[in-house]
């Protein structure tokens, strides 16, 4: 089997792995949705838990299967469309973040300076390889641009709320899903036009240890961490997510570059950022006094928005590609 697949293109062995995943999310959406039948039927008095929890699930089915397809049409259509499409996913999430926040007029400009100058310029420098302005534009001249704007604008009533917001959303949306497409350009030597397998590795590891710490968490309920931010978040359940997520891309080494020690370093890290942010995410729901970045901010699944869906792998993916370019002097 091993000596099939090293006889295959790259384009051959990636295609053949967004089959597998197609194939492995496609028999878990028909066993869940057979279950959900049988359910339905059933005389239990733990019903409406039970339906509860089948819509969690179903939420991370979904984001799983938007997340597979998002980086299959990525792969599919090249690096610059690839580029150009987690763009227009920052964007989304960017907008989400700002809608469900409060802005005065005074932020007008610093708005439009955010969605139509940094974003596009932010992905322009992923998509010419300029990593190292990439590393320092966000975080160094755009943290110090905005407040200038904002000053500008002459509205100084809760000025650092204001622009705290927006550097934090600019951060965690765009500087965070930048980082995404950027693992597609990493030149590792012997390992072109394979960088599809690094965002799999990054999005499979990572959404195996969220999967697992919820699963965990609701099947073997301990003491929440922190209740008022997340019941779901415990110590057991979040250490063995992470270490199920180390595990799974060390046995997933073969399509990277890495060996499997170097393998199970990086999934843990990026597990570990994810999941953690994750729960930042969710303490900034709660402040907003809402339970999903979704436009009605009503859902109870948790999952309701685009936010919702990549939020750990924003957090996951700037640790995740510094750190593989540092260790391997890319």
């Amino acid at each position: 089997m091993n000596n099939f697949l090293r006889s295959l293109t790259a384009t051959q062995q990636i295609g053949a792995l967004f089959l597998v995943v197609f194939g492995i999310l496609s028999i878990t959406t028909i066993w869940a949705y057979v279950r959900m039948l049988r359910e339905q039927h059933a005389d239990d008095p733990m019903a409406e838990a039970d339906a509860l929890e089948a819509k969690r699930f179903w939420g991370l089915l979904k984001t799983s299967w938007a997340m597979a397809t998002v980086f299959w049409i990525g792969w599919a259509l090249g690096d610059t469309v690839a580029t150009v499409l987690f763009a227009i996913v920052g964007f989304f999430a960017l907008r989400e973040f700002i809608t469900l926040s409060p802005t005065r007029r005074g932020d007008h400009r610093s708005l439009v300076l955010a969605f139509f100058v940094v974003l596009p310029l932010q992905f322009w420098i992923v998509g010419s390889r300029h990593f190292d302005l990439f590393t320092v534009f966000i975080p160094v001249y755009v943290f110090l641009a905005l407040p200038v704007v904002s000053a500008l604008a002459n509205d100084p009533q809760r000025f650092l709320e204001r622009n705290a917001k927006l550097q934090w959303g600019i951060m965690v949306c765009v500087y965070g899903m930048s980082h995404v497409p950027a693992l597609l350009l990493l030149d590792f030597p012997g390992y072109q036009d394979k960088g599809a397998f690094l965002v799999f590795f990054l999005v499979f590891v990572v959404q195996t240890c969220m999967v697992v710490q919820h699963l965990l968490g609701r099947r073997f309920p301990h003491k929440p961490v922190a209740p008022q931010v997340s019941q779901s978040f415990q110590w057991v359940s979040w250490l063995a997510g992470v270490a199920v997520g180390g595990l799974v891309g060390a046995l997933l080494s073969f399509i990277t570059p890495f060996k499997p020690g170097q393998a199970l370093g990086m999934a843990l890290l990026a597990c570990v950022a994810g999941s953690l942010g994750h729960l930042v995410m969710k303490a900034l729901k709660r402040d907003r006094g809402i339970t999903s970045w979704g436009m009605q901010g009503m859902s109870v699944t948790g999952a309701g928005g685009l936010l919702d869906r990549v939020d750990a792998l924003c957090f996951a993916a700037p640790v995740f590609f510094h750190s593989v370019r540092w260790y391997f002097g890319l």
